[in-house]
């Protein structure tokens, strides 16, 4: 029995008590002290009516203080019992009456995702599946956030996510894939569970330890992530020294064609120059798809917009274009600064920038307010002296690793005073902070939540998909109502903000696109953009 129903009873079965009660107490008073000789039943009903204050002007006024004192706790005990236990006790039914109810169970569904919980990395996730229109299944153990779920609009069901009885309601002999998402403990149990209901399923986990992942893959996980790990490992490879013009993390598209973030360093020919004015297409032949200026995506930029050391531009080109792109977003001043990294936290996030950018052969030096091993300097990265200590005036790259957002602007804002000149390249937790971030001063910044959001994306769907701390796409789309169109009568940058950036057609990729390209059936219609204007581009030319 639920609880309200319980409470509920008990309180009926104690009120008709306490009124039975008063019944025989004023009964016998008016007999007593006034001399009126009532029936049970009058009794009663006078009870009643005082209890629910609809009057009792038939036996007032009353002579004896007795009676009188009888009376008034009455009242306060009508009031109580009635006017005050009465709300908790219906509005919980009323409440579960007009509540959503989730479901316990899916039908008629294949090729989806089962998602073990929610989180913020697998609210990512589901706006990636929300693009490439594949469904999924939230599975969610507590009944009132998997209803909250619902009435935000994710496709959620209540049930134990370690239950075969679960995972079978949910179909998942015919998922694609399952996410867990829980706890370390929980995830290898899930996992376990998944595999004994269906051998083949290919199982998907997370771990905060990293030394837990192993006891993952014998469980049976094909892949385990560790969040920190995989924003240390992309804050790694945004390390951009100043010293190459080689083209680094790209998602290739076709042979020696491929799509590319380049940041503008401070002291780059392009800063102060707008997109028209840099000639980046006439001079190398790469094509702007998108830019980020202070954190903000645009796509496609405006020719008026203006370049400066915090953009970050979207480029796609063959390598031979990109190339002298990348040698153009450089900096002179960096070109010939020694190549040094300070990196700031040395958690798991930190450790792991350590590994990566030691293993390519850079010096760093790393900050951290606790003495373990690998930190060279103890103390506090907010402080001025701290931060010389470390070289920041003299580095090429700052990484802020730290596990809290508030310390990492404060952060931001002290070593951009310390070296303008410097590249500051930042972790956020919570995707709120970006923005903050970007004005802070910082260059770069990866969200935790996007990060392992996108990559597990990419190992559901087995191919490449950028992820950047915006979510922006390139994505493959049969032609559909596109045929016969040419790209300039199609307009379709106007119409839905993405960017035609090749064509691929026999299995050949066409990259040199004029205005009167005309798109035939059979085609693949390869599109770059922000998530959303990717789902109206599908969702227009289906």
């Amino acid at each position: 029995m639920d609880t309200w129903q319980r409470r509920t009873g008990y309180y009926v079965l104690g009120l008709i008590g306490v009124m039975l009660v008063y019944t025989l107490l004023y009964r016998w008073a008016s007999a007593t002290f006034e001399g009126d000789f009532y029936t049970l039943f009058e009794s009663l009903q006078f009870v009643v009516e005082t209890f629910t204050s609809t009057g009792y002007g038939s036996h007032s006024p009353w002579t004896s203080w007795q009676t009188n004192l009888l009376v008034i706790v009455m009242d306060l005990s009508g009031v109580t019992m009635i006017f005050l236990a009465l709300p908790v006790l219906l509005l919980p039914l009323f409440e579960e009456m007009i509540s959503t109810t989730p479901p316990t169970s899916v039908e008629d569904i294949e090729d989806h995702v089962v998602i073990c919980s929610y989180s913020p990395r697998i609210d990512m996730l589901i706006d990636e599946l929300d693009v490439f229109d594949v469904p999924y299944v939230v599975l969610e153990p507590d009944r009132d956030r998997a209803a909250e779920l619902i009435e935000d609009g994710v496709d959620a069901v209540h049930g134990d996510p370690e239950s075969t009885e679960t995972l079978e309601s949910v179909q998942l002999e015919s998922a694609r894939a399952l996410v867990a998402d829980v706890d370390d403990s929980t995830n290898a149990s899930i996992v376990l569970t998944a595999k004994a209901t269906d051998p083949d399923v290919r199982c998907i986990t997370f771990v905060e330890d990293p030394e837990i992942a192993s006891y993952h893959r014998y469980a049976g996980a094909d892949h385990v992530f560790s969040p920190r790990r995989l924003i240390g490992e992309s804050l790694a490879s945004k390390v951009t020294t100043g010293i190459t013009a080689e083209v680094g993390d790209a998602v290739e598209i076709g042979e020696d064609f491929e799509i590319v973030e380049l940041p503008i360093l401070a002291g780059s020919e392009l800063v102060g120059e707008t997109i028209a004015e840099s000639g980046i297409r006439e001079r190398t032949g790469a094509n702007v798809v998108g830019a980020w200026f202070r954190g903000e995506f645009v796509s496609p930029p405006s020719t008026d917009a203006r370049i400066d050391e915090q953009t970050i531009l979207l480029v796609a080109g063959h390598e031979r274009q990109l190339e002298p792109l990348k040698e153009m977003t450089l900096s002179d001043e960096r070109r010939h600064r020694r190549d040094h990294v300070v990196i700031c936290g040395h958690g798991e996030v930190g450790s792991t920038v350590r590994e990566r950018v030691t293993a390519d052969g850079v010096s760093c030096t790393t900050v951290d307010k606790e003495a373990n091993g690998g930190v060279d300097i103890v103390g506090d990265v907010t402080e001025k002296e701290v931060l010389r200590e470390a070289g920041v005036d003299e580095a090429s790259t700052v990484i802020l690793a730290l596990a809290s957002d508030r310390v990492t602007i404060f952060a931001t804002l002290v070593v951009r005073e310390l070296n303008p000149e410097v590249e500051i390249i930042a972790r956020a937790d919570q995707t709120e902070s970006v923005r903050k971030l970007y004005q802070a001063g910082a260059d770069y910044v990866l969200a935790l939540a996007t990060v392992s959001g996108r990559m597990l994306a990419s190992t559901i769907f087995e191919e490449d998909i950028i992820s950047y701390d915006k979510q922006v796409e390139v994505v493959r789309f049969k032609p559909g109502t596109l045929v016969g169109e040419t790209l300039a009568g199609a307009d379709i940058r106007a119409e839905t903000g993405c960017t035609v950036i090749a064509i691929e057609r026999n299995g050949k990729v066409i990259t040199d696109l004029a205005p009167d390209f005309e798109i035939r059936d059979g085609d693949d219609v390869i599109v770059a953009g922000p998530d959303q204007n990717i789902t109206e581009f599908a969702a227009r030319y289906e």
